[in-house]
């Protein structure tokens, strides 16, 4: 997973930028063919998913389907500050929710059965590297390609922001690094929006992540 510098930037400019950048990134997608497949699977990164406990995420797995729904964590140690939580409502809402995924906030998170709760947002170090700002692990991998359950683990101190949100969210639904696209860009390659490494506190999903998610979801 990804190294990120620390740029913290107020709740207001967050959701200011997110919604900008939105606005422009999906405009465009519906024009532009992909500019490389960065969604797992691709030639470079083709592990099967699998339940994983770390370091930071060792693959990447999709969603098991289009509705996805997510909670931030509420009690507990693993609690998200009020600020936080509003940075991952705005990105779910403004920034996924305008592609082919079907986005909503799950008031009462489910932790098993057949209707788990596709990502659960913590504010936690555990299975994170001294180095990583966040990582996204699969819980419960539901075959080769999806996972039931996925859990998105930022820091606290103020790395809750857009970019390291969308990028661990691009995780959680199958999106990969440069170095793991076909063909393969460079990580910190400015075309993959928020999933370039290492990401600013405002990069979003830009064309090339809209057209992946959409073709595939």
């Amino acid at each position: 997973m990804p190294k990120f510098p620390v740029k913290r930037l107020s709740l207001k400019a967050i959701s200011l930028a997110a919604v900008t950048f939105t606005t422009v990134a999906v405009t465009a997608g519906v024009a532009w063919a992909a500019y490389t497949d960065n969604m797992y699977p691709t030639t470079y990164q083709l592990g099967s998913c699998r339940s994983e406990s770390g370091p930071d995420g060792e693959i990447s797995c999709q969603t098991d389907n289009s509705a996805l729904n997510y909670y931030t964590d509420a009690s507990g140690t693993n609690a998200l500050e009020a600020g936080d939580k509003s940075v991952v409502v705005n990105v779910l809402q403004n920034i996924y929710g305008p592609t082919d995924l079907t986005v909503s906030f799950d008031s009462t998170p489910s932790y098993s059965g057949s209707a788990e709760t596709d990502i659960i947002y913590e504010e936690s170090t555990v299975g994170l590297s001294s180095s990583a700002a966040g990582a996204t692990f699969c819980n419960n991998a539901a075959d080769t390609r999806g996972c039931d359950q996925q859990y998105v683990r930022i820091r606290g101190g103020g790395y809750y922001t857009t970019g390291v949100t969308c990028h661990e969210t691009g995780h959680a639904v199958g999106l990969l690094h440069g170095q793991q696209a076909s063909p393969r860009k460079a990580n910190n390659d400015e075309a993959l929006g928020c999933m370039e490494t290492p990401t600013d506190s405002f990069e979003v999903l830009d064309a090339n992540n809209i057209s992946n998610i959409n073709s595939t979801y």
